[in-house]
């Protein structure tokens, strides 16, 4: 029996295939970046035909860099930028519109008369979210009410709705299998986390057709099988999770208590609360951890909307460095203890302050400020609104006493250390921290038997280095007190 794994990890800003071997260890990798569209002034979209087509070309790339035929995999995991709404014409396959980013706020305003007419409560009570412009049901709305002719043929079944995994399970399949799983289901603020279906309600508050939804099953399940053409063999795809439930079962997450902190575009920490769905009352969003076997695990979850994007923001946009990596020897130089503050609010704030209409801001500058400044308070930022995060879940009385770290950031040292001493926790960097893909990669390979159960996965988890707290209290309050300050300016709530 084969025993290798293709793993699809497709993000915001690239797609990736990853290919697994049976102990979780990384084969080939192959990544490719695609196109970002801003159309308008907090709008973000993407090309949903590019992301297919850049996903194919990974996956056949990593294959080829690992030397296997795709009869050579057991099965396939998927995991993806959770939220992005596509809609597709069910007849052609073609996107009706480009995809709308996770990232997009475009339907703040209709965001803020549902939360005027007194629908958040309802909200909440079914699916743990609130109501806000990240969550993929006003952006169908959007697209129904904007592409013409849309909303009648949605109505009619000709059009389909996905996110992301959707989308890319459609392609794979050649149109066979129009499914997601439970947790990007639990991301579309229409999907009931109590009874696990699609709530008739919600879907008639956000006007949206029950016929554009997709099945919804568990994330290690039988997705189907991929049209031969693709990979040159059929292969399962046997898991599905979004990206941040994918990374918390790469980290090995799953008894209640323990917590992930992923650092790519956007930061998202997430903790396992078990069977108990924890409602927050301090903004935090109450999500899916993962179902298997029918079973739901649930999980609080804080989401940043703004973390490694903002130092490609410093790169690309101010060009004040080259590379991401020069960022290390700007903070060493520097120092943690930095008057400048750097709010990433590009495109509002997520939680907990959930403020559409921030905007972003760098305060504390002085004659003496310069690039390597702004570059370490990027670097800090990140770990200021991880603090917000961590904060709010200790006030809805869970408790945190360490913290598993993966995402692009993670690898950089001094801004873990920096974390572990604004936390005041120790943070463990896993020796494997592409664990978003190998998330993805265990639910496929436990759906097919290259897997046996959790306690297995457990066993593979290692720590490659552990960050302690070494900072004094005086200097961490002092620091995150100036950082409460400059989040105060910018916010419109």
């Amino acid at each position: 029996m084969s025993r290798y794994l293709l793993a699809i990890d497709q993000g915001t800003t690239s797609s990736r295939a990853i290919v697994f071997n049976e102990t979780g260890n990384q084969v080939a990798v192959a990544q490719q970046e695609f196109h970002q569209y801003f159309p308008k002034d907090g709008w973000v979209e993407h090309d949903a035909r590019e992301i297919w087509d850049s996903t194919l070309t990974v996956c056949r790339g990593a294959l080829d860099k690992a030397g296997l035929q795709a009869s050579d995999l057991a099965g396939i995991g998927i995991t993806n930028q959770r939220e992005t709404t596509i809609i597709w014409d069910r007849a052609t396959g073609e996107p009706i519109h480009h995809a709308i980013v996770w990232q997009d706020r475009r339907t703040a305003s209709l965001c803020t008369k549902l939360r005027a007419d007194g629908y958040e409560s309802l909200v909440v009570d079914r699916t743990g979210l609130l109501i806000d412009p990240y969550f993929s049901a006003t952006k169908i709305a959007w697209l129904l009410d904007n592409v013409e002719g849309a909303r009648q043929r949605a109505e009619a079944g000709e059009l389909a709705f996905g996110t992301v995994d959707s989308w890319l399970l459609w392609n794979l399949t050649r149109g066979e299998a129009h499914r997601t799983d439970a947790t990007n289901a639990s991301r579309t603020a229409l999907f009931n986390i109590h009874t696990q279906e699609w709530d008739d309600e919600l879907l008639k508050l956000f006007r949206v057709p029950a016929a554009l939804m997709p099945e919804v099953l568990d994330s290690a399940d039988d997705y189907g099988q991929t049209a031969e053409e693709w990979l040159g063999a059929a292969v399962p795809v046997a898991g599905i999770a979004g990206d941040q439930h994918a990374a918390l079962i790469g980290q090995a997450c799953f008894e209640p208590g323990m917590a992930k902190s992923t650092y790519g575009t956007g930061c998202f920490l997430m903790l396992n609360t078990g069977d108990k769905a924890l409602r927050s009352e301090n903004r935090l969003l109450t999500t899916m951890a993962y179902r298997l076997n029918g079973k739901p695990c649930y999980a609080i979850e804080g989401s940043i909307f703004v973390a490694g994007a903002a130092m490609q923001w410093l790169r690309d946009g101010l060009q004040l460095i080259a590379h991401a990596s020069e960022s290390t020897s700007h903070a060493e130089a520097v120092g943690a203890d930095n008057a400048v503050y750097l709010v990433p609010a590009f495109t509002g704030l997520g939680a907990p302050h959930w403020d559409p209409n921030a905007r972003g801001a760098i305060l504390g500058l002085t004659r003496d400020t310069g690039i390597a400044e702004i570059v370490t308070a990027g670097l800090q930022s990140v770990c200021y609104q991880t603090k917000d995060l961590v904060r709010a879940i200790r006030n809805d009385g869970a408790r945190l006493e360490s913290l598993r770290v993966d995402g692009g950031m993670a690898v950089n040292d001094w801004v873990m250390q920096f974390l572990a001493n604004i936390l005041n926790v120790p943070v463990d960097r896993p020796r494997v921290t592409e664990t978003t893909a190998l998330g993805a990669a265990y639910l496929a390979g436990l759906q097919t038997g290259v897997f046996e159960n959790l306690e297995q996965i457990t066993g593979m988890w290692e720590c490659e280095r552990q960050f302690r707290p070494d900072m004094k209290p005086a200097l961490r309050e002092s620091l995150y007190a100036g950082w409460l300050d400059a989040v105060e300016r910018v916010c419109n709530n």
